[in-house]
């Protein structure tokens, strides 16, 4: 091991990896493919020890698509309940989930079979989950990738970095403020600034960006807000963390 420029000790070499994951049949790809714009988020680690577990889901989007979302992921074949926990109609509901473990896949415990530490809050947008995995110098991410690829799933490598590289605007990027978005709230928010919507003067105002990306002024505003929120989020946590 190396030792760190303080010359505190040695630095544990290990490697932050991103995996997106879409995982074949499992009700989490099944509702992300029928409502592509609506975001799910993990904030809460799987309960139990049974053959029922439990966790707490996130889900943004359109109101009307998150209903639909949950509505399909409830219908699924390992899962028990998919309870709101917040009221629906809202653009960020919470869902108390119960899943059967004899009919699901889990991909946190294949990573566990395999010793890979992962970062806790997975997202899933679009039919692709995405992960951030831990890996000692010694681990093979090959073979990894193929024990995911073995189930009928795809993988594709968005990222792979030694940690004593990781700058903090890099960690705070691998945080997932911007890959929590979904595509709408993207080029919302890229419209916003490209308007100077941000800018000391604020030369431009939420009618420039809905003209821009030719939708109403009431949506361009929704998909800004949502998008503003979760960066403002993930900010809060860097910061807290820093």
């Amino acid at each position: 091991m190396a030792a760190d420029e303080d010359g505190a000790g040695p630095i544990r070499p290990m490697r932050e990896v991103t995996l997106k994951i879409r995982h074949a049949g499992q009700p989490e790809t099944v509702a992300s493919e029928r409502y592509p714009e609506v975001t799910m988020r993990s904030v809460s680690s799987m309960t139990g020890r049974s053959d029922e577990r439990k966790r707490i889901v996130e889900i943004t989007g359109d109101p009307d698509d998150v209903e639909g979302f949950i509505e399909v992921y409830a219908g699924c074949d390992p899962v028990d309940a998919a309870e709101p926990i917040s009221p629906l109609g809202e653009p960020r509901v919470f869902v108390a989930l119960t899943i059967r473990v004899p009919e699901w896949d889990s991909i946190a415990e294949l990573f566990a079979d395999h010793g890979v530490h992962h970062r806790t809050g997975t997202v899933i947008a679009g039919g692709w989950e995405r992960w951030t995995l831990y890996l000692d110098a010694d681990t093979d991410l090959s073979t990894v990738i193929d024990a995911i690829e073995d189930r009928g799933n795809d993988v594709k490598l968005l990222r792979q970095v030694e940690m004593d590289e990781i700058s903090a605007s890099a960690r705070f990027e691998a945080a997932g403020a911007l890959h929590d978005l979904t595509r709408r709230q993207r080029e919302a928010l890229a419209a916003a600034i490209r308007a100077g919507y941000y800018g000391h003067e604020k030369d431009a105002g939420v009618e420039d960006i809905a003209a821009e990306l030719d939708i109403g002024t009431t949506t361009a505003w929704e998909h800004l807000a949502r998008a503003e929120g979760k960066v403002m989020n993930d900010l809060g946590d860097f910061l807290g963390e820093e």
